[in-house]
């Protein structure tokens, strides 16, 4: 009986290791560099930002050798197709339209979505309320689908590359107000100096059928064991302390979400 055991044992730890990555494999993660605190290039043109910290965590856990590639959001799919870099990690939402394209790790945070425009502007979230208005949105996003779904027959939409165009916008007046990740907007413009006289208002969005289930790190259908072994390495930097210390670097309160 313990030889069978044994025996049990050892086939499923073969069947495990088959469908994980090899230790030291050589990994290219894509990511934007304009999503700040996500992701961002700081002055000395460094990647920086919590999708950055993580995906070297990440990559520690696993034991890849990583090295990072920058890409325009929205070609971020087209080149992991392509095979310019091996993963995405720039706060993609797992969505059913894009699962149609790629595979997804587990999520490693979930935040909502929020309009933001400027203090005391009285806008409500409705169709009334919104009628008329010009909203910005960064291009081939979860946000865009949602306002084109929702108000694109009673609002304009002005899709943006970057959300850094957004606040230019909405700042010099061009656009009535935003909508974005709601971190992203408070952490990148709404607590800046250029963001000082504009706020959130109305309540979070977050139903997966627009938003997904949260951000998670991008692969290509075929790499499943590479998919897998991100996946085991979230779940050890989650359970060590790591992800918490990150976490904490950046934001004061948990990110990770439900």
């Amino acid at each position: 009986m313990k030889k069978l055991i044994s025996a049990a044992i050892g086939i499923a730890m073969l069947g495990m290791a088959a469908n994980t990555a090899d230790a030291g494999m050589k990994v290219r993660m894509g990511t934007e560099g304009a999503y700040p605190p996500f992701n961002f290039t700081d002055d000395k043109g460094q990647l920086q930002g919590f999708d950055v910290d993580v995906g070297n965590a990440i990559c520690a856990a696993a034991g890849f050798e990583c090295t990072w590639i920058v890409q325009d959001w929205d070609g971020m799919i087209p080149a992991l197709l392509a095979k310019k870099y091996d993963t995405i990690i720039a706060s993609m939402s797992i969505t059913k339209e894009r699962m149609e394209k790629i595979g997804f790790s587990v999520k490693y945070y979930n935040t909502p979505g929020k309009f933001f425009a400027k203090k005391g502007a009285g806008y409500t979230i409705s169709k009334a309320g919104l009628k008329g208005k010009t909203v910005g949105v960064q291009r081939a996003t979860i946000h865009e689908n949602f306002l084109r779904d929702n108000f694109g027959d009673v609002i304009d939409i002005k899709s943006y590359a970057t959300q850094e165009e957004i606040y230019l916008d909405l700042v010099s007046g061009r656009i009535d107000m935003g909508m974005s990740d709601s971190v992203a907007a408070s952490e990148g413009f709404l607590e800046t100096k250029d963001g000082a006289g504009f706020e959130h208002f109305g309540p979070g969005f977050s139903d997966p059928k627009w938003f997904g289930d949260g951000a998670g790190v991008g692969v290509r259908k075929e790499d499943d064991k590479l998919r897998m072994a991100i996946n085991e390495a979230i779940k050890k930097i989650r359970s060590d302390g790591t992800y918490k210390k990150i976490n904490d670097k950046y934001f004061d309160f948990d990110v990770y979400g439900e």
